[in-house]
């Protein structure tokens, strides 16, 4: 468990099952929002034969290791997650399974569960969007790997990569 962070469940208030009513942050930290994520494959493809939720649920969650790694952090900094299913009944079960192989349980983040009648991308099953929290000043150790991957990935897929420029001046700053 990270210092910064503080996970409670009241015991006057409700059971949680896998996640925290409440998780605290304490200063100096940094905020990372990461976008919901779908069961997709770099190119594409959603994980599995259509219609397979655990491989969806599988691949969002790879994807969002691989979104928090970009910035040097892992399941351990998050602190919330918001979770879409298209027909949570038949796949919250199968959503805990998946979920408890990335969530450490004595610490989960709080969390957050919807059923929708539908996601962006015809034949998604599964969404999970997550915030994390990380000490300020903690090291994006995996950045240039992440950035190397993207272009490998983008090149491969046929998509171009553009480059950020770091030119000196380029807002108005000193030369």
């Amino acid at each position: 468990m990270h210092s910064h962070l503080s996970f409670h469940t009241p015991a006057t208030m409700g059971p949680a099952r896998g996640y925290s009513h409440v998780v605290e942050t304490k200063a100096p930290s940094r905020t990372v929002y990461v976008a919901g994520q779908l069961g997709m494959h770099a190119d594409g493809r959603f994980a599995g034969e259509p219609g397979d939720f655990r491989a969806q649920a599988l691949q969002a969650f790879e994807n969002l290791k691989i979104a928090l790694a970009e910035v040097g952090a892992d399941f351990g900094h998050v602190v919330k997650v918001t979770s879409y299913f298209i027909n949570i009944a038949r796949d919250l079960p199968t959503y805990f399974e998946v979920r408890d192989r990335y969530v450490n349980r004595a610490a989960a983040p709080a969390s957050t569960a919807v059923e929708i009648t539908r996601l962006a991308r015809e034949g998604a099953l599964y969404e999970i969007e997550a915030i994390a929290v990380l000490q300020a000043g903690r090291a994006r150790a995996n950045t240039a790997k992440a950035r190397v991957t993207r272009k490998t990935l983008a090149r491969k897929s046929g998509n171009p990569v553009r480059a950020k420029s770091k030119a000196k001046g380029a807002r108005g700053g000193k030369r």
